[in-house]
């Protein structure tokens, strides 16, 4: 991929998680020159510019002499990687230097062609700086975060190569890549910025995409274990609230059900409606898909994004000292996801009650045979009831907390970081939530001696290659474990898709 203006969420997985090679355009080279030599004019003359010959924060007013311009850049870093707790996943680096080299490469910062270059290099390696995960506050960006980024640049700290962590410098010198001296500008550049932020988010809208079809599929699934019926569903019904995602949910629910023989032979079975987490999917899980796409716009405006400070305009000869580093845009967007994929997995818990309880659904208690002396699914049941109640906490909102940093200079902050950090967690345990109803609703299926639709039928078998009928108790943990991952990956939903059963993929 060439790194230009525009950065799309397709272009993001395919470099991230597809590993796709990356350089910078002619036009992003030009435009990164233009804006370094407006640095090297200031460097040469008399003017105060914050960041480029002054101290930082609270500091912004302290002048520094010409000759200590690189030291100043060298000391913003190794006094900044002060982050701590467990490293970030490979996958959320990959993100962040991609995201940071696009960044510059707008043209707006300042630095040097080399900086750029560098970021891709290690990025193309997959040499993964190891990156504190917290520490962001979120305000002048993430800024603790970022600088374990750039402290590899410099030959500091540790990258993560070929699966082993090992000091920077040794990963760089195999690679042939020589450490960075910064240069006026330049440290300052890599880490004002919204990176972590945005990798993090970016990451969480694409398993949040793939959750939310999972879910819909889980709930086609339930609404043909408890007979329910598809009227619901039907396009003319929805159309009289046409909110986006739920037209999209309510047309998915129906492709799933499509030719199912279920529902015919309940239409006269006397049930005036079904409870609320089956007749209302096209509403809840609508209004999931609709905060989703919001997330997606805003990431489509942050990957075109200059957020570090102050910025340069070359054209004028410029430096203006602004607030794009600031994270309030992703932190209220991924608290907002946040409550979303909560609501997926609060909503999908309350199906596996209407399949498990006898007095609702009319099947065996807790979807055995022989109650009593077999539990069935009863404590799957307990672990999604704990996990929803978890996701309830998490889902407090970060972004209505502030705390002051910098002797007040910085006196409102995002806790964007902590926003997004909170939403992967609770991505993580909705899929073993909506993994607990595919359980459920596939057993349930056992007690259904007709044809369910045709993406229900597609599920059902999928599930049956990791986990068999549950006829009598068994440690079924490790199924439940195969499933979640399955779910995660999007190969639960493919398989409704498919015209051929699909294999799971072996983890």
């Amino acid at each position: 991929m060439i790194l230009d203006r525009t950065l799309t969420l397709q272009d993001f997985v395919r470099v991230v998680r597809g590993g796709e090679p990356t350089s910078l355009s002619p036009q992003a080279r030009e435009r990164v020159r233009a804006a370094r030599a407006v640095i090297e004019r200031i460097v040469d003359g008399q003017e105060a510019v914050y960041g480029v010959n002054t101290g930082f924060g609270k500091f912004a007013t302290v002048s520094v002499d010409r000759t200590q311009l690189a030291q100043l850049q060298h000391n913003l870093i190794v006094s900044h990687a002060i982050g701590v707790g467990a490293p970030l996943p490979g996958e959320v680096v990959r993100g962040m230097l991609l995201l940071r080299a696009q960044s510059l490469a707008l043209g707006h910062s300042g630095v040097r062609e080399e900086v750029v270059e560098l970021l891709l290099a290690l990025l193309n390696a997959h040499a993964h700086p190891v990156i504190p995960a917290q520490g962001s506050v979120g305000a002048s960006g993430d800024l603790a975060p970022l600088a374990h980024l750039a402290l590899t640049l410099l030959g500091l700290g540790e990258l993560d190569y070929g699966g082993q962590v090992r000091p920077a410098t040794e990963v760089l010198s195999e690679l042939g890549l020589a450490p960075l001296e910064l240069q006026a500008k330049e440290g300052l550049a890599l880490i004002n910025g919204t990176q972590l932020m945005g990798s993090l988010l970016a990451l969480s809208v694409l398993d949040a995409r793939t959750l939310l079809g999972t879910a819909n599929l889980a709930a086609a699934m339930t609404v043909e274990g408890m007979r329910g019926s598809h009227q619901p569903f039907r396009d003319d019904v929805v159309r009289l609230r046409p909110h986006p995602g739920a037209l999209q949910v309510a047309a998915e629910l129906r492709a799933h059900l499509t030719g199912s023989a279920i529902a015919p032979s309940h239409a006269l079975c006397g049930r005036v409606q079904d409870a609320y987490s089956l007749r209302a999917v096209p509403q809840v899980h609508g209004a999931a898909a609709d905060v989703i796409a919001h997330a997606e716009r805003v990431l489509a405006v942050e990957f075109a994004s200059v957020t570090d400070n102050p910025l340069i305009f070359p054209e004028s000869s410029e430096v203006i000292s602004g607030g794009n580093f600031h994270g309030q845009p992703l932190a209220l967007t991924a608290d907002a996801l946040t409550v979303a994929v909560a609501e997926l997995a609060s909503i999908s818990e309350r199906r596996c009650e209407q399949l498990l309880n006898p007095a609702l659904s009319g099947l065996p208690g807790f979807l055995t045979p022989q109650g009593g002396l077999n539990s069935g699914l009863m404590i799957a049941q307990y672990t999604a009831a704990a996990l929803v109640s978890e996701n309830k906490v998490l889902a407090h909102p970060a972004s209505v907390d502030s705390i002051p940093t910098s002797a007040n200079q910085e006196d409102h902050v995002s806790m964007g970081a902590h926003a997004c950090r909170k939403l992967r967690q609770v991505l993580e345990n909705s899929a073993v939530v909506v993994a607990v109803e595919l359980l459920c609703a596939a057993q349930s299926l056992e007690f259904q001696p007709l044809q369910p639709g045709a993406g229900v039928g597609g599920a059902y078998r999928f599930v049956r290659t990791l986990s068999a009928p549950l006829d009598h108790d068994r440690y079924y943990k490790p199924e439940l474990d195969l499933l979640t991952q399955a779910v995660r990956r999007g190969e639960v939903l493919a398989a409704a898709q498919a015209p051929v059963p699909v294999q799971p993929s072996v983890p």
